[in-house]
């Protein structure tokens, strides 16, 4: 495989004569100069509000800044690296510096997707690129196929979930450099494990941030979003910026997909949407591997998700399903605080709707915002949704960022995981789920000053009307908040912790056995409920390789099992008659073909 770096329309790019051409837009800006290794110098006037300046004799590793009319120091918006913090210098970057070790890499098919969840700053103790690396090989052994991991564009500070991201193409400095990004998954696939990236398209962080400097027309100052001004996709520098970026994610660094963040906050006019075309353009420009795109979005529409005769996907490969956790949610935990008012009535059957289905709401009236929210979702094939239990977002938008398994305890957690991993949807575990991590995941920053006052504020007013919003909401600018997040690897070596992962080891081998044969060409309208009952759900999938059903309980009654053709392929935490309460049976009838 041939790796070449991505030319950006933005930023600084080394020319085939080893000389380097700086470009930027800035049209709110009568003049701007560039200063690299210490030298000033003045930027050309490209026209439309461009400015570029070629320069020779600058190395791989130097050192710049724009600097803008009144004298303010800027770093390079498409920066490829910076040197540190997100205030200081950018630095000129060879993308052809690193030596790809294992270029056969072809990817691997949606179908057989189990995504795993990670924060790089968490998930080890030292919060690197390199030392995430050690775990690829156990991630490789559990059954894991796919690693997604949460956004990594340069943000304010060293410490942060990474949706505050301002340096859209900068891996973020406190986890190493770009060559050690392209390390961890070049490492990845060396262990038949394929990388995604989370990417945030729809707003910047409030740290760093120079664009409204450079270019207010960058934003619609009259259109608001959660996080402030609208991104101006409709304006053709924007949209180049905006479009380029996943672009260059996928093919600068080998990675296998994207996952796109709160794609319903990405409002644009144009004739042809933006996500459209960032999802037209991978696919015409990255045609000899499988790449994966998915999409966060709360909608719950399915015109981003069409499937061609060949039930491939010419868009997106998939949409994050909240409907499922908030249905499972609710049904395992009670909880009916915000959102969750949505799943409140006859949870079972809302679950029952998702896992043959799709969608909890399609077109329903939701109770929490009055509106009609979703379209029907029965025709979409069962891997255009990616189920979950617990996410980032699920657990570290608690206030005290509160995992499943200390909600629901441990009986009901784990049958809830075994639902989620022998179902026919695409399944995602949150980093240290497979064990039955405790520590809980909070919302954490690393911002000073009258930021970190209004976070703060803020995060401690976000929770009324929340369940625990009564308790204190710990401080997202304290190291401690962001330490007491890292993964404890050490209850790998407890009794508890070898259970867990024995029966996650269990159900992935399962799933790759017996469930994604059957998902390769599994079509639509292909799941029907069997039984509800309170804390009871019986449902089954007809594929043309057969029937798959599935039944459990979490209700304190012994429920009896409808017809459930086919031999039981697994049932916890014992084989029985009827189900009793923490329970569930899977069967596979391969006779009953579609």
């Amino acid at each position: 495989m041939e790796f070449r770096s991505f030319e950006k329309s933005w930023g600084a790019e080394i020319l085939a004569d080893d000389s380097v051409r700086f470009r930027v837009w800035a049209p709110g800006q009568q003049h701007i100069t560039l200063r690299v290794a210490d030298n000033d110098a003045a930027m050309l006037d490209a026209g439309d509000g461009w400015f570029e300046l070629q320069v020779s004799g600058v190395a791989p590793g130097a050192e710049y800044n724009f600097v803008l009319a009144d004298g303010t120091i800027v770093p390079d918006p498409a920066a490829r690296a910076q040197k540190a913090a997100v205030n200081g210098p950018s630095l000129v970057i060879d993308p052809q510096n690193y030596r790809w070790q294992h270029t056969a890499w072809q990817g691997r098919p949606w179908h057989e997707t189990v995504v795993y969840e990670l924060h790089i700053g968490t998930f080890t103790p030292e919060g690197t690129f390199q030392a995430a690396i050690a775990k690829l090989p156990w991630l490789a052994e559990l059954g894991i196929t796919q690693l997604e991991v949460l956004p990594v564009s340069q943000f304010g500070g060293n410490r942060g979930w990474g949706y505050d991201g301002v340096l859209l193409y900068a891996p973020h400095a406190a986890y190493g450099s770009p060559d050690d990004f392209k390390a961890f998954i070049d490492a990845a696939h060396a262990h038949g494990i394929s990388v995604v990236l989370d990417i945030v398209l729809n707003h910047f962080g409030p740290e760093g941030n120079y664009l409204p400097l450079l270019a207010p027309e960058f934003f619609h100052q009259e259109r608001m979003t959660p996080w402030g001004a609208g991104i101006a996709y409709d304006v053709d520098a924007v949209r180049r910026y905006i479009v380029e970026a996943p672009l260059y994610w996928l093919q600068e660094f080998n990675l296998d997909g994207l996952r796109f963040d709160a794609i319903d906050q990405i409002e644009d006019s144009s004739s042809k949407h933006a996500l459209i075309e960032i999802a037209e353009r991978i696919r015409q420009e990255i045609p000899h591997r499988p790449i994966h795109l998915t999409t966060e979005d709360c909608r719950n529409v399915i015109f981003l998700h069409p499937r061609d005769k060949h039930g491939n996907a010419p868009l997106f490969s998939g949409e994050w399903n909240d409907d499922f956790h908030n249905a499972v949610h609710v049904f395992a935990t009670g909880e009916t605080h915000a959102y969750y008012q949505d799943f409140a009535d006859v949870p079972e059957k809302l679950v029952a709707r998702v896992l043959t289905e799709g969608f909890a709401y399609q077109g329903e009236l939701s109770p929490q915002s009055g509106q009609r929210r979703g379209v029907p979702s029965a025709s979409q094939p069962p891997v255009a949704f990616v189920d979950f239990i617990q996410n980032h977002d699920q657990v570290g938008n608690r206030a005290q960022g509160d995992r499943l398994i200390s909600l629901a305890g441990s009986d009901r957690t784990k049958v809830l995981l075994a639902t989620l991993l022998l179902s026919p949807h695409i399944p995602l575990l949150f980093m240290g789920e497979e064990y039955g991590e405790t520590n809980p995941f909070l919302f954490f920053t690393d911002f000073h000053g009258d930021l970190a006052k209004a976070v703060r504020e803020g995060r401690a007013k976000e929770f009324t009307g929340h369940a625990g919003h009564d308790e204190e909401v710990p401080d997202p600018n304290a190291e401690q908040t962001f330490t007491r997040s890292k993964l404890d690897w050490n209850k790998l070596q407890t009794p508890e912790g070898q259970s867990w992962l024995a029966l996650t080891r269990e159900l992935l081998a399962l799933r790759q056995h017996y469930i994604v044969p059957l998902l390769a060409d599994a079509g639509g309208n292909s799941g029907k409920v069997l039984a509800t009952a309170e804390g009871f759900v019986a449902v089954s999938w007809h594929f043309p390789q057969g029937e798959l059903s599935l039944a459990l309980n979490i209700g304190k009654q012994t429920q009896p099992l409808p017809a459930m053709p086919g031999r039981t392929i697994f049932a916890w935490p014992q084989e029985t008659e009827a189900l009793p309460q923490h329970a569930i049976v899977v069967r596979l009838d391969q006779g009953a073909t579609t």
